[in-house]
């Protein structure tokens, strides 16, 4: 899933129980690439984190009842297991919260000339 958003993201972590993914163009404040998304796989469960959630929280308007369930926190999902339903659900999210975050100033960015 989130391999499949190519130029948006670079891979900073993959290993057996951590694949995470940064932005390509946008850095933290200490310059490094901004930490987008990620999935870790825990002793229990898998977890998904989604970081445009808290940058765009009308991202989780609509977010079905079964996929709310799994939510941690604000951008956190865990799973034990997933239906189909909520691993469809979930690649929209993310693709359209990664489109949409790309966009999203952030308070240590210099705004662009234009």
């Amino acid at each position: 899933m989130l391999r499949q958003q190519g130029a948006k993201l670079v891979v900073t972590s993959d290993t057996p129980t951590d694949f995470l993914v940064a932005s390509a163009k946008k850095t933290d404040r200490a310059g490094r690439p901004l930490f987008v998304a990620g999935v870790q796989i825990r002793k229990n469960y898998v977890s998904y984190h989604l970081m445009p959630v808290y940058g765009i929280p009308s991202l989780l308007d609509g977010l079905s009842p079964a996929l709310r369930k799994r939510m941690q926190g604000k951008g956190c999902f865990n799973f034990t297991e997933i239906a189909p339903a909520q691993l469809t659900e979930l690649s929209r999210l993310t693709k359209s919260g990664i489109s949409r975050f790309a966009k999203v100033p952030l308070p240590w960015e210099k705004p662009s000339k234009k």
